[in-house]
């Protein structure tokens, strides 16, 4: 699995998730990049330019920055791990960091907190309004925003404190 924007070959890919702002998935599901969905990559992306994609019988171009919160697989694509947005990590379980998504700044912000790969993480709590969200990571607590959590992959995992 990866953002659309990290696709180099032309074909066709299955949408596995849409992440980011709130506002940005619903705007694309209206579009219909929406889990699930199969789109064919028709010019991939170059030095972070835009690129186009047919889906449901149009052809529709594609920036930079809205590729990357577009995660995809191959059709033929079989994956041994599954990985699930920080996000979408339920309060008291744990999971492993995989891979930090989006665009260079977000990344190394992230990374510079503590997010970087393998290091263990557990969601401690989520606020009343479901943002921000409080991790523990390498014994302290770390809050980031829910949108910043799409961005960060992790496989889940039993812990035994």
């Amino acid at each position: 699995m990866e953002s659309l924007a990290k696709i180099s070959n032309k074909g066709q890919y299955v949408i596995v998730d849409v992440l980011g702002e709130h506002r940005l998935a619903k705007r694309l599901a209206e579009m219909g990049v929406a889990p699930k969905g199969v789109l064919t990559v028709v010019t991939v992306s170059k030095n972070e330019s835009g690129m186009v994609i047919y889906l449901r019988g149009q052809r529709l171009a594609v920036s930079y920055s809205m590729a990357q919160s577009i995660m995809v697989k191959g059709v033929n694509e079989e994956e041994s791990e599954k990985l699930v947005s920080l996000s979408h990590v339920k309060v008291g379980n744990s999971g492993i960091i995989n891979k930090i998504i989006g665009n260079k700044e977000l990344r190394k912000r992230l990374m510079d907190m503590g997010l970087t790969k393998n290091t263990v993480i557990k969601i401690h709590q989520i606020a009343p309004l479901g943002d921000p969200i409080e991790l523990i990571v390498r014994n302290y607590k770390l809050s980031i925003r829910r949108n910043e959590a799409d961005f960060v992959l992790v496989s889940e995992m039993e812990v035994v404190e």
